[in-house]
């Protein structure tokens, strides 16, 4: 993990998963929530679904595991590692 470039660990299934919000990340996340602008951006992910957090949590974990172990995390983890990584960057 390389604190400097914004990289969070999050457990998924007792494996440990690299989070990094990128430039491709970002772009990925306007489409997905088809904003126009990081200001957009910034207030759409503030009133997220369950399954749009799992959209994001996709989306800034660099090392991907299985989809069915993210459906497994807490809500509140979830929330947290996303926030954390937002934070890191």
């Amino acid at each position: 993990m390389n604190q400097a470039r914004g990289e969070i660990a999050i457990e998924i299934d007792g494996s440990e998963h690299i989070m990094c919000l990128t430039l491709g990340a970002l772009a990925e996340l306007e489409a997905r929530f088809e904003c126009q602008s990081l200001r957009d951006l910034q207030a759409r992910l503030k009133r997220l679904t369950a399954s749009e957090l799992l959209d994001v949590l996709a989306i800034l974990i660099i090392t991907k595991p299985a989809t069915d172990a993210l459906a497994r995390l807490a809500p509140a983890v979830a929330a947290k590692a996303v926030a954390e990584t937002f934070d890191a960057a």
